[in-house]
């Protein structure tokens, strides 16, 4: 039986990490469907074979790799189908996916250590900008504001969003995950 900080830690670890594991089951196996069918193989096999994770690791290196034998095992199922992607070619886009998705999270967290830097004002305007439904003109309208003053805002949030980002970026600040 394992014990609940195991479980709680089990769970912790691969709801932070389902969207980018998802990603990347994607891009190994193009087909939706067939994704979560590899997604699916791949929570059962990391939730039994959890306890061979060691903790305070990279759950995500650990995680993913799950997902690749996953594909793999996938693929020579389904090999029978005419087209067909090579095993190398499948492991060079592994690589790349694992590149990128690293990339993306750095980008994430960068934005959201950027997103806490702006003014309270300027963040409460993205905010309602990209909540859903979230338009420039009801915004303009609630806020009894022109289209293009919300616009002109806007743009000047996103270059502050994308300088902090670029700057975060370049100084190799690194988040731990």
């Amino acid at each position: 039986m394992i014990e609940r900080p195991r479980i709680e830690e089990f769970v912790r670890l691969f709801t932070s990490h389902e969207a980018r594991l998802r990603g990347f089951a994607i891009s190994l196996i193009p087909n939706w469907a067939d994704a979560e069918e590899v997604m699916q193989q791949a929570s059962m096999a990391m939730w039994t074979k959890f306890a061979e994770f060691q903790s305070g690791t990279n759950f995500f290196a650990w995680a993913s790799r799950i997902v690749y034998l996953e594909a793999m095992r996938f693929r020579q199922t389904q090999a029978r189908d005419r087209v067909r992607f090579s095993d190398a070619f499948c492991r060079a886009v592994a690589r790349i996916a694992l590149t990128v998705s690293e990339d993306l999270a750095d980008r994430e967290k960068a934005l959201s250590n950027c997103l806490a830097k702006l003014k309270p004002a300027e963040r409460e305007l993205i905010h309602r900008r990209y909540e859903d439904g979230g338009s420039v003109e009801a915004l303009a309208k609630a806020m009894g504001r022109s289209d293009d003053a919300i616009y002109g805002a806007l743009r000047r949030i996103r270059r502050q969003l994308f300088d902090c980002i670029t700057r975060t970026l370049r100084a190799g600040e690194r988040y731990a995950t």
